[in-house]
């Protein structure tokens, strides 16, 4: 059973106020696609979800279009991975994303959508569509089984 909600923003602070609230109904291993064209506001709505888990605050997040993966926080552990760059799946076994999506942490994957068959079935995909140059849609999409709520201490 699939679950969809709808929001949307009209500013950056907005996208990042809307991860912070995403964040805290991940469960503590989860997979996000965060599917979008240049300019749709992935990484912004990253920098929310890593600030909403308390692994960074929003200016230290940025995308990691070179490096392919940056890793944030320690409990929980939050993975930020850009494929943009990849052409081809066998590229992946140098990142070593076989090996993040097996530890016990939140892996937030931008175009991740270019390589379907990755990914486990109860991923969370969040589809970011700008509407005009400030205003963003913004679908999410779980398995209802995929989030679940926090415990905050």
């Amino acid at each position: 059973m699939t679950a969809v909600a709808v929001y949307y923003s009209s500013s950056e602070e907005e996208t990042v106020a809307l991860g912070r609230q995403l964040a805290v109904a991940l469960p503590p291993k989860a997979v996000v696609l965060l599917i979008g064209d240049l300019g749709a506001g992935k990484t912004t709505l990253a920098k929310g979800i890593v600030q909403g888990l308390g692994a960074a605050e929003p200016d230290e997040v940025s995308s990691p279009t070179f490096t392919l993966v940056h890793e944030y926080g320690e409990r929980p552990k939050v993975y930020h991975v850009d494929l943009y760059r990849i052409g081809k799946a066998q590229e992946l076994e140098s990142v070593g994303l076989e090996e993040l999506l097996d530890r016990e942490a939140v892996v937030l994957v931008e175009w991740g959508e270019r390589f379907p068959r990755l990914w486990p079935t109860d991923r969370i995909e969040i589809h970011l569509r700008r509407l005009n140059d400030d205003r963003r849609e913004i679908r999410v999409e779980f398995a209802a089984s995929a989030l679940m709520h926090r415990e905050r201490s």
